[in-house]
């Protein structure tokens, strides 16, 4: 590996590998991480094309792919009355299941992190009205588990 890679850009890999997986059944988890690394990180890639995942990356779309109905569960349990996960755009939903799988899931990762990673993604891949909406439900479900 050419070069250290932040759990910050890990998140956005995973964000673009999760994003796609949602609309295409027959995109394996390991195309989609590798479809991820080539748009920006090409210089991970060795002469033969071999990926190289970082763990953590791996891990994240691992983890959410495993959890995903657990996940969505949570999320529909705090939406409001006559709305649906059906309602939300994809890369909201995909932001709220990265965020909520590290929340749940990761113990390295204080939920605050989780919570704040979750808003600099909408910020980037989303409108202010999203990043809004994923920070209010992420701290109700956080003020949940504290109590």
């Amino acid at each position: 590996m050419s070069k250290e890679i932040s759990r910050h850009m890990m998140r956005q890999m995973a964000l673009q590998a999760l994003f796609p997986l949602d609309f295409n059944a027959d995109l394996s988890k390991q195309d989609a991480i590798r479809h991820a690394i080539e748009l920006e990180h090409q210089d991970m890639l060795d002469e033969e094309q071999e990926n190289f995942v970082p763990e953590y990356l791996d891990r994240l779309v691992a983890g959410v792919c495993l959890h995903k109905g657990q996940l969505d569960e949570l999320i529909q349990s705090h939406l409001k009355k006559g709305w649906s996960l059906s309602r939300l755009s994809k890369m909201d939903l995909a932001i709220l299941r990265i965020a909520l799988y590290e929340m749940l899931f990761e113990e390295s990762v204080p939920n605050k992190v989780a919570m704040n990673e979750a808003i600099e993604l909408a910020k980037t891949f989303s409108d202010d009205q999203s990043r809004k909406f994923i920070n209010g439900l992420l701290s109700k479900i956080n003020q949940e588990q504290e109590a």
